[in-house]
């Protein structure tokens, strides 16, 4: 959720790329065999909530499937990882405040300042030189006119004849909505005051929201 806070303070202008590369962790992908004990899910090719917010956005999933894509994918990563135990020990670094504050000026001199060893181009500069020319990123444009909608947690349900559905027994009044008709459900949870705005989508139009305490949707664990 700390990226959701981050998005909505910004102007949302925000640039996508075609497809994203990740490895095969539950949290990007269901496998039935790996994952047929989850409460969630019991098809084989079921979308995960990361990959329903990269539907939203119009962007593609692939699979690191080989040792040498999940290679791609975690070197960087460790890469900053081992400069930031370096950087922290050299100036004696004792507290995880100022460690965070080092991780961030350190990726910062990563994407503008440090030539990349395999480009031999800075990240920013050629990542500016790509939108100009020949690029796979794209602008980020969404059905949805609100970015609360985007980073949120998605369920599906029917509306009962009372027009109600059911969210781990607790029964929610759906604004506007159609008996038997499915439901698309977007939860949003606030932890500060422990409260989750629980708003309706129906064909792509907003029904309207309900405001429910987060400690009552068991099913779910923020």
């Amino acid at each position: 959720m700390e990226s959701y806070y981050g998005f909505r303070k910004g102007d949302f202008n925000l640039w996508m790329s075609t497809e994203i590369l990740c490895y095969q962790h539950s949290i990007f992908r269901f496998i039935r065999e790996r994952d047929k004990n989850s409460p969630w899910h019991t098809a084989n090719d079921v979308d995960t909530q990361f990959k329903k917010v990269l539907n939203d956005c119009g962007v593609g999933l692939t699979y690191a499937l080989s040792p040498q894509a999940k290679g791609k994918v975690e070197r960087p990563y460790r890469w900053i990882q081992d400069r930031l135990v370096r950087s922290a020990a050299r100036k004696r670094i004792g507290n995880m405040k100022l460690l965070k504050k080092e991780l961030s000026v350190l990726i910062h001199n990563y994407n503008t300042k440090w030539i990349h060893s395999t480009t031999q181009e800075i990240p920013v500069i050629r990542f500016e030189n790509a939108l100009k020319d020949r690029c796979l990123f794209k602008p980020l444009r969404v059905k949805q006119k609100s970015v609360e909608d985007i980073f949120a947690l998605r369920v599906e349900r029917f509306i009962d004849a009372y027009r109600k559905v059911s969210l781990s027994g607790l029964h929610i009044s759906v604004p506007h909505g159609i008996p038997r008709a499915k439901v698309d459900i977007r939860l949003r949870p606030d932890v500060k005051t422990g409260v989750t705005d629980v708003r309706f989508w129906q064909d792509n139009v907003f029904l309207g929201n309900q405001r429910v305490k987060t400690c009552d949707l068991k099913m779910v664990q923020f």
